[in-house]
């Protein structure tokens, strides 16, 4: 079963979208949008982009990126060039 996306009210004018995994984890919530429209743009922003984006590691550690088809690049961090030998 796939995650299941939320609208819900913030106050009075202002909307947020949840996605739930279906044992009930919420695996992300958006920022406020001013409209509901704004909140469905927002979840299919979310939908196109998740299967095909990268994933940036920004934390201090150097673990072995996720198995699987995975593409993980350091965020500030450039292969170092090698020099030929002189």
């Amino acid at each position: 079963m796939a995650g299941i996306f939320e609208i819900a009210e913030a106050g009075e004018k202002a909307y947020f979208f949840k996605l739930t995994a279906p044992d009930g984890t919420v695996v992300a919530v958006s920022p406020l949008f001013n409209t509901i429209k704004g909140a469905a743009a927002g979840i299919t922003a979310v939908r196109e982009n998740a299967a095909t984006g990268l994933i940036v590691d920004k934390s201090r550690s150097r673990k072995k990126p996720p198995s699987g088809n995975a593409t993980v690049r350091s965020a500030g961090r450039r292969p170092s060039a090698r020099r030929a030998p002189s």
